[in-house]
């Protein structure tokens, strides 16, 4: 009677992130831009969409907002910096294709809408749409990020965690 219900399943535990939408997921070094694929920014995964709505991958705080929307900061309540970066030099097209749900400061739970990403606008200005989810501070840290599954997921299932 509600299996409805069952497509928004959250299993989110510390340490562990979700898929922010439903799609296929490739390792960070898959990931088609060198300063994410060589972790340069730190740890983390990527996601190909196959839908517009962009959900937290983790529980905690926001704690920035792009100036053109593209990409969003969040905090763990563990202290992990997790950007959530939709687009690959998405920069470029200033907020355009962007619609973020959230402000910063507030505390959101990992599988909460943070955003909406038009892919087809940013398919149609020749922009990647790969969302990369990576732990900014995973280099001070030494954490790495280590995917449970590749492949497609749907939104909210558990991709990955943190290790040490």
């Amino acid at each position: 009677m509600f299996n409805f219900l069952k497509k928004h399943k959250v299993n989110w535990q510390p340490k562990t992130f979700l898929a922010p939408t439903d799609g296929e997921v490739v390792t960070i070094d898959a990931v088609p831009d060198p300063v994410f694929s060589q972790k340069a920014m730190g740890d983390g995964f990527g996601i190909k969409p196959a839908q517009d709505k962009i959900y937290s991958p983790v529980s905690g705080t926001v704690t920035m907002i792009a100036d053109t929307l593209h990409g969003i900061g969040l905090r763990t309540d563990d202290g992990e910096d997790i950007l959530v970066h939709m687009g690959i030099d998405t920069v470029e097209l200033k907020g355009e294709p962007f619609k973020v749900h959230v402000s910063t400061g507030d505390k959101i739970t990992a599988g909460q809408e943070l955003a909406t990403m038009n892919r087809q606008l940013v398919q149609e200005k020749g922009k990647d749409t790969t969302i990369i989810i990576v732990v900014t501070n995973s280099l001070d840290t030494g954490q790495h990020v280590t995917l449970d599954q590749t492949g497609h997921v749907a939104v909210n299932d558990v991709v990955a965690h943190l290790t040490n």
